[in-house]
């Protein structure tokens, strides 16, 4: 093994790309492990249980809350989404890197588990293009990009607590800078070898 495992965590708001900037990560490097957050949020069209997520009840969410199971957890535009401990865990102690696509509040969270993880928050170019973004999708009723767009504020303000920013303004362009700033960590963690 000639460095240490990365963590690498990805945030932003909704609509930011996100979730599209992870996937093509995952294409771009196949070895890359990835965590499958559960939550209680219905599936979206197109979604598959144990694929996108764990789609559970909010029952099931809240035994496995009980029983430690989760990394982190959040409530988010009123749905409870969590990472499951185990897994994640267990792919770092194989010296694996692992991405997570958490909302903040699970980021900092993690954080304090994993306080050498990288932090990295996806910046949509525009708050107009943000609100384009989310009613394109057609997912969502009218009520729900209210909720999301209100909290869009305090999400871009949580950015500062990041270890980088990366705007979302074209696919490729976020997509080459992500793949930089992970070769580059991971050359800076191979150099620090001696520290823990």
């Amino acid at each position: 093994m000639n460095s240490k495992p990365l963590l690498i965590i990805i945030s932003g708001p909704s609509g930011s790309g996100k979730g599209t900037l992870c996937n093509k990560l995952r294409q771009a490097l196949p070895n890359l492990m990835y965590s499958i957050s559960a939550t209680t949020r219905p599936s979206r069209p197109g979604e598959i249980n144990g694929v996108d997520y764990f789609f559970v009840s909010e029952a099931d969410f809240r035994n496995q809350l009980r029983s430690g199971e989760f990394l982190e957890w959040a409530e988010v535009y009123g749905n409870y989404y969590g990472t499951p401990r185990r897994p994640v865990e267990a792919w770092l102690r194989e010296g694996k890197d692992v991405l997570l696509e958490l909302d903040i509040q699970g980021a900092q969270q993690v954080k304090k588990f994993f306080p050498r993880a990288l932090l990295i928050f996806i910046k949509p170019p525009s708050l107009e293009e943000l609100g384009v973004r989310i009613a394109k999708r057609g997912t969502d009723s009218v009520e729900t990009i209210r909720k999301r767009l209100e909290y869009v504020p305090e999400e871009l303000q949580a950015a500062k607590n990041y270890d980088y920013v990366v705007i979302n303004d074209r696919e490729e362009r976020a997509l080459a800078e992500l793949l930089g700033i992970i070769k580059k960590e991971k050359e800076r963690l191979s150099s620090t070898r001696g520290d823990s």
